[in-house]
């Protein structure tokens, strides 16, 4: 099965105001662990959020926030990391995002891809 040609729910029209084409398309690409979380943010209410990700999960964008996730070397991470030795709390913080991004993986049927997609440790 490919992800990659997901189909596309018709009742959505192309030109519609995607977040990923309303601002600033380096938000998405940003070093900037915020910026990152504004764009996650940004694609909580996209319509072409569960096909985004499918595509991008597909292709293993090597960066990026994809359909509300970010995507750091070709795996989902939970968060991206500020330069610098992580803090305890923060790597406490990472796991449990790590379950998080799981199961909202799971919830959208993506799991079962590319053998359970890859998450970053």
């Amino acid at each position: 099965m490919s992800l990659a040609l997901a189909p596309l729910d018709v009742s959505v029209e192309v030109e519609a105001n995607l977040p990923c084409r309303k601002f600033d398309p380096d938000l998405w690409f940003s070093d900037s662990p915020a910026e990152l979380e504004l764009a996650k943010s940004l694609c909580g209410d996209c319509p072409l959020r569960v096909e985004c990700l499918a595509g991008a999960v597909e292709r293993a964008e090597p960066w990026g926030v994809w359909g509300g996730e970010i995507f750091e070397r070709g795996a989902v991470v939970p968060r991206k990391r500020p330069r610098g030795r992580p803090r305890k709390e923060d790597l406490a913080r990472d796991a449990e995002l790590r379950v998080e991004a799981e199961a909202r993986l799971a919830a959208s049927g993506l799991s079962e891809s590319r053998n359970a997609v890859r998450l970053a440790a």
